[in-house]
């Protein structure tokens, strides 16, 4: 598809605005009727990715209803804070008779982008591992075929750079962050020395992800400073394009997402959660995703409402200099809340009713603070309702948002701070709970949810985020070692601490079970599902403790012991 340079200049003006919508006749009708929405791309048969100019988003919302918001993009950050014997993927490799080392499997990476001329991607003979790389923020060049933005590179590319004494000049693509290429080495990565990623024969797919739109980093609040924000839509095109040339190639794919979010309803109802779910289950597809680092960041609160009239305070501690703070309030799909939010100062924002798609404003007269309460429901896909709060230029001290029950049935509410990275550290609840933690889209239904754990002295990595999600799923799945995994960056060998690092152990083990399911012909059908029912059953857990928990789930990831149970079905 031959993309004008009229609709590229559009997609890539930080004007436009990003969404990706389940296709409904609705829908469509409203993009005849206004033409104001440029249909981009058409995801998995039943989404559409779509742009509007910012300045026309709120008329789509009016028009489409409050509970189109689980279709507006949320902006993820990076999970990032000898591990493969632990996880039995040294034993499998070298066990003569399954000698695994993830042949004929793609492993794909939406992250950061990749450093191609790292010697952990290239064979013995010089060639590359990597097959593609899409890089999303390249402006010049031809998007992918059925793509309408970035620069895709093949394998023929990389090997010319690779060949050139100025490689850069060929395939200008780098990976400033560095993150991409740690993960893709840690899961993918070839024989340096004493390190070994953990399917060492599979071949990489990189996504470079595209920094996120103003008008999303101007929503959520995310503090000028993070430079690593990424829209869901961004990430939904490339696990997209991940999925169609594994589709072209006739293999199997591991999709590893080291990205996590706390925009969200982490129920898995929205449209970011729903499409990876069904990716998951496509036959020779495996999802995994980091399930967060936010257990001991104080960004969650959760409570109960016992009956129509009564109140919940949750208090915001700010410190200096925290700039704008963005907060979350979302509750069941019986109850209704209204808010009144209380300053340091002891100046009160009254309660204001909850009328759907209705934003309020109120200038502090005694702080240069301005508040803004926004309540969106019923929330398509789940029907909860969202309060959002933004206190925008907010003075420090103690914060009071009050929870008022109109109506009250169930009574149960979650309250989510940005994850670290996108609020200043001086922001946190007086009273926090380290569970539900678990961080969007590990949240997906169906996707394997990864927390972390040290494999040096056998403990639970801290920080790792905690389940279960908001629907109540038993989350995380396993855990894997996460704590000073060794991998390589741009700029050589180094560690990497956090649940990133755990999910690309975990995308590795995975592509040796699709290595033995569908390239060898064991299990031709496999998906994800299938792959996660296999790694719990092998799982190792401590007599010690009852499983699943919200912190180690059915156990630590051990692939050899997987493998042992199976031969005896």
């Amino acid at each position: 598809m031959a993309v004008s340079p009229e609709l590229r200049a559009f997609i890539q003006s930080p004007d436009a605005v990003d969404f990706v919508t389940r296709a409904s006749d609705a829908f469509f009708d409203y993009v005849r009727t206004s033409g104001e929405v440029v249909v981009a791309q058409v995801l998995s048969g039943r989404y559409v990715l779509c742009y509007v100019k910012r300045e026309n988003f709120p008329k789509l919302m009016d028009a489409m209803g409050p509970g189109f918001i689980s279709s507006a993009a949320v902006v993820l950050g990076l999970l990032d804070r000898p591990a493969l014997e632990a996880a039995g993927v040294i034993q499998v490799q070298n066990q003569p008779y399954l000698n695994l080392k993830g042949r004929g499997v793609l492993l794909g990476f939406v992250d950061t982008g990749i450093d191609y001329t790292q010697p952990v991607f290239r064979y013995e003979d010089g060639s590359s591992k990597i097959r593609y790389l899409f890089d999303q923020t390249a402006e010049e060049g031809e998007p992918p075929q059925g793509f309408v933005y970035g620069r895709e590179y093949t394998g023929a590319d990389i090997a010319a750079a690779l060949a050139s004494e100025a490689p850069y000049q060929v395939v200008p693509q780098r990976d400033q962050a560095g993150h991409g290429t740690f993960l893709a080495s840690v899961a993918a990565g070839r024989s340096i020395g004493d390190f070994i990623g953990a399917a060492p024969d599979g071949e990489i797919i990189a996504v470079k992800l595209r920094n996120a739109k103003p008008f999303y980093r101007e929503k959520y609040c995310v503090p000028p400073e993070q430079s690593e924000a990424y829209s869901s839509s961004d990430v939904m095109v490339g696990v997209e394009y991940i999925l169609r040339k594994a589709q072209e190639l006739g293999r199997p794919v591991v999709i590893c997402l080291g990205l996590g979010t706390n925009f969200g309803g982490h129920d898995g109802f929205s449209v970011f959660e729903e499409y990876l779910g069904g990716a998951s289950i496509q036959r020779g597809v495996c999802l995994c995703a980091a399930a967060g680092n936010e257990a001991q960041e104080h960004h969650h609160a959760m409570g109960r409402i016992a009956e129509a009239g009564e109140t919940r305070d949750l208090d915001i501690r700010v410190g200096e200099q925290a700039g704008d703070v963005w907060l979350s309030v979302w509750n069941t799909v019986a109850d209704r809340l209204s808010l009144s939010v209380r300053s340091p100062t002891g100046e009160l924002v009254g309660r204001v009713p909850a009328r759907p798609g209705v934003t309020t404003e109120v200038k502090l007269i005694l702080e240069n603070t301005r508040i803004q309460i926004e309540y969106l429901f019923p929330v398509e896909g789940s029907g909860s309702q969202l309060t959002v709060v933004r206190i925008l230029g907010a003075t420090p001290g103690i914060w009071t948002v009050t929870l008022h029950g109109d109506i009250i049935l169930d009574g149960s509410y979650h309250a989510w701070l940005p994850m670290a990275g996108f609020v200043s550290p001086t922001v946190e609840f007086l009273t926090a709970s380290p569970s539900y933690t678990v961080t969007v889209p590990s949240t997906a239904v169906g996707v394997i949810c990864c927390g972390a754990y040290n494999s040096a002295n056998g403990s639970i990595w801290p920080a790792s985020s905690w389940g279960p999600a908001r629907s109540g799923v038993q989350l995380p799945d396993l855990t894997a070692p996460g704590v000073a995994v060794g991998g390589y960056w741009p700029y050589g060998y180094g560690t990497l601490t956090g649940t990133s690092a755990a999910a690309a152990v975990l995308a590795g083990v995975c592509a040796l079970m699709l290595q033995w399911g569908v390239v060898e012909g064991n299990d031709p059908s496999m998906s994800t599902y299938q792959i996660r029912a296999y790694l719990i059953r092998g799982a190792l857990r401590t007599p010690a403790l009852s499983y699943p928990n919200e912190q180690w789930g059915y156990g630590t990831v051990q692939l050899m012991q997987s493998f042992h149970l199976m031969r005896e079905l």
